[in-house]
């Protein structure tokens, strides 16, 4: 039975689009693109989810906490769930924050990181052959509550997807483009809901079988 791990952020853990900063909605383990993603690809498969809130790909958040560090979660994930036969990583939105200075080159950087890591040796030999699915995250949107904390992050994202592409091809992953697939909501600029969750799950199901 092959097993998926889901690997990101808040988008992964199915938070609902935030109209107060308090806002803690999440979606249904069905409605969560997690879910529907493992529904598309049958019973044979197993999904595992590793969505937090917060989630970078490198940096340690002075305001949500050192956890917040990508590479620190996906070094005890890999650990945790092996053996994994297929990673799907969905990172890079957090690191639009304007604490974080952020620029298309440093995000690039960050998942590179990450995706070195899931490629070593090491890691191929713990989990006999990983595959790796990225997955750049829809554009953001500069509205609602959330917007003072990711000011210049429409300008700074730009290209982002490009760049991207660029680096999965360069390691031999699969990419998809989440924003060829789906928006944000126009409530918050980050999230989306449970239509855009469906779309986005069976987008990556299929770009999962084409690994």
């Amino acid at each position: 039975m092959p097993v998926l791990l889901a690997f990101g952020d808040s988008n992964t853990h199915g938070t609902l689009p935030m109209s107060g900063r308090g806002d803690l909605g999440r979606l249904g383990p069905a409605d969560r693109w997690p879910g529907v993603c493992a529904a598309a690809l049958g019973p044979d498969w197993t999904v595992i989810e590793e969505g937090l809130p917060g989630r970078t790909s490198q940096f340690e958040d002075p305001v949500m906490g050192v956890h917040m560090n990508g590479r620190t979660g996906l070094r005890i994930a890999l650990d945790c769930h092996r053996p994994l036969d297929v990673l799907v990583i969905m990172l890079g939105t957090n690191d639009l924050k304007s604490r974080f200075q952020p620029g298309v080159g440093r995000i690039a950087a960050g998942l590179a990181g990450l995706l070195d890591m899931a490629l070593s040796d090491e890691t191929q030999e713990k989990h006999d052959g990983l595959r790796v699915l990225l997955v750049c995250p829809p554009p953001v949107r500069e509205v609602g509550a959330l917007r003072g904390e990711f000011l210049g992050a429409e300008e700074a994202a730009q290209g982002l997807a490009e760049q991207l592409d660029r680096l999965a091809s360069g390691r031999g992953c699969g990419f998809l483009d989440a924003g060829g697939v789906i928006e944000v909501s126009e409530v918050d600029g980050i999230h989306f809901g449970a239509e855009a969750h469906g779309r986005l799950g069976r987008a990556i199901a299929e770009a999962v079988q084409r690994l």
